[in-house]
C-alpha cells in the first residue's frame, strides 16, 4: 500500500539515516519542514519533501492534512506496562504522609504486586496488558520496552516474560523485553533469591528466548552493587545486555559498576554526584530521566539541565507502573521535562523520541521522519506545534496516530 500525506504545516523531526544519538546543545535541534508531504510505501517512509517539490503520481493514496503537524511517534524505553492491578491505595497512602519505603515495609510496594501477580492467570494478565498497550499506542507510543519484575518467583517471572512474548506478536510497534528478577527480594534469605535468580531463572529466560537485556534495582534496601555485578555478568554469558535502575534514592555505586559491565542505559539518576556525570562521560551508556516516577513520588529529578550543559546525551520514558508512576502518557513526560526539569520543549522532544530510539537499540526503525524507517507518526490537531506537546500538559495534542502507515 503506497500512500501521501499532503498539506503537513510542518514535519517534524526530518533527519538522515546516518545521525547519532543527540548529546548537549544538538539538543535543542529538532530539523523540520514546513509544508510538506511525506510518502509511505508497506508500511515504511519513502520519501519526503516542501509541498513545491512533489510530483503527483496516481499510484499512491493521498491523505490531506490541511497544515497539521506530523511528528514521530513516541519511544518508551522504560516501563512496567505487565502488572496485575492498580495500586490506588497506597496512592491513598502517600497523600496522608506514608513514605516510599513505609509503604514497602507496611506490604505494599513491589511485593504487594508481585503477590497479585502470582495470583493471577496468563490471560488475565495478558488482556490487562493489551488494554494498557493499546491505551499507550493511541496517546502516541510507537515502540516500547517492557520489564518483568512483578513476578520474583521462577513461575511468575516466566509468567510476565511470556505475556510480553504474546504482545510482540500480537502488537505492530517494536517491544524490548526486559527481564528484572532482580526488583526485590521476596523473602529474607537473599542468597538463596540470587542463586534462584542465577541458576534457575536465567537459564529458562534464555532457553525459551523471553528477554533482550537485564537489569537490577539497584539501590540501598534492594540489591547492591556485588550482587548487582553477580547478575549483570551472569546475563553477559546469557547475551543479555544491561539496562540497569539506579540512583533513585541514593547513589551507591551503581552507575559505575553498570558503565564497567557496558550498560546500555542508566536510570532514574535522581541523585547523580558529579563524579558519576564524569564516568558518563566517559561512556557510551545512556543516562535516562524518568519525571513521572518524580511527580508521583515528590521526589527530585533526575538533573536533566546539568546532564546536557556536561555534553551528555539524554533519554526520558514513563516508568509507566502501578506504584510509582502510573500513567503512560508521554506527552506527559515531555511537560514535565519543561516545566520540574527545565528542558525546552525540542530537547524534551528529542529525550522522547530520536534519543529514546538508542536506548532500546532500535533507532534504525524509528524515532525519527527517516526515509527506510517505519512510519510511525503522530498528526497534531489543528493548530498545534511542537511547543503544544509540553504546553498542553494534560490536554490531547493529538489527531491520530499511525503505526505502520495505518491509523489506529
Amino acid at each position: 500500500m503506497q500512500k501521501v500525506f499532503i498539506n503537513i504545516g510542518n514535519l517534524a523531526q526530518v533527519r538522515a539515516s546516518e545521525s547519532n544519538i543527540l548529546r548537549g546543545t544538538l539538543m535543542a535541534d529538532v530539523p523540520s519542514i514546513d509544508n510538506a508531504w511525506l510518502k509511505t510505501k508497506d508500511g515504511i517512509i519513502e520519501d519526503y519533501g516542501p509541498m513545491t517539490e512533489l510530483q503527483e503520481d496516481s499510484a499512491y493514496e493521498t491523505i490531506d492534512l490541511n497544515g497539521q503537524m506530523v511528528t514521530p511517534t513516541f519511544v518508551d524505553s522504560h516501563t512496567h506496562l505487565v502488572f496485575a492491578a492498580d495500586r490506588d491505595e497506597e496512592f491513598v497512602m502517600k497523600i496522608k504522609g506514608m513514605g516510599y519505603q513505609e509503604i514497602a515495609e507496611a506490604g505494599g510496594g513491589i511485593l504487594n504486586s508481585a503477590r497479585r501477580l502470582q495470583e493471577t492467570p496468563f490471560n488475565e494478565l495478558l488482556a490487562g496488558a493489551k488494554r494498557r498497550l493499546e491505551a499507550a499506542i493511541s496517546t502516541g507510543t510507537g515502540a516500547i520496552e517492557i520489564k518483568s519484575g512483578y513476578g520474583l518467583t521462577m513461575e511468575a517471572e516466566i509468567k510476565m516474560l511470556q505475556v510480553i512474548a504474546q504482545l510482540k506478536q500480537d502488537f505492530d510497534i517494536p517491544i524490548k523485553s526486559t527481564f528484572l528478577g532482580a526488583h526485590a527480594f521476596p523473602t529474607s534469605d537473599h542468597d538463596k533469591y540470587m542463586d534462584t535468580l542465577l541458576q534457575e531463572m536465567l537459564p529458562e529466560i534464555y532457553s525459551q528466548k523471553l528477554a533482550d537485556y537485564i537489569d537490577c534495582f539497584c539501590e540501598k534496601g534492594y540489591f547492591n552493587t556485588d550482587q548487582m555485578c553477580h547478575l549483570l555478568e551472569a546475563g553477559e554469558k546469557y547475551e543479555l545486555k544491561p539496562k540497569v535502575h539506579v540512583n533513585q534514592f541514593n547513589a551507591i555505586g551503581g552507575v559505575e559498576k553498570a558503565i564497567e559491565f557496558g550498560a546500555i542505559s542508566v536510570d532514574h539518576l535522581e541523585v547523580l554526584p558529579d563524579e558519576e556525570i564524569s564516568l558518563l562521560k566517559d561512556s557510551d551508556t545512556i543516562p535516562v530521566g524518568l519525571p513521572g516516577c518524580s511527580f508521583f513520588l515528590n521526589i527530585p529529578f533526575t538533573p536533566a539541565r546539568k546532564i546536557i550543559e556536561n555534553g551528555l546525551p539524554l533519554v526520558l520514558a514513563s516508568d509507566f507502573n502501578p506504584g510509582s508512576a502510573p500513567s503512560f502518557n508521554m506527552s506527559t513526560i515531555n511537560s514535565l521535562a519543561a516545566i520540574k526539569m527545565k528542558l525546552l520543549p525540542e530537547e524534551a522532544f528529542n529525550a522522547t523520541t530520536h534519543n529514546a530510539a538508542y536506548a532500546l537499540e532500535l533507532a534504525d526503525e524509528v524515532g525519527s521522519i527517516t526515509k527506510g524507517k517505519r512510519a510511525n507518526f503522530i498528526v497534531g490537531k489543528p493548530g498545534k506545534n511542537l511547543n503544544s506537546i509540553s504546553y498542553n500538559f494534560g490536554v490531547d495534542w493529538i489527531e491520530s496516530v499511525y503505526i505502520n502507515a495505518k491509523k489506529v
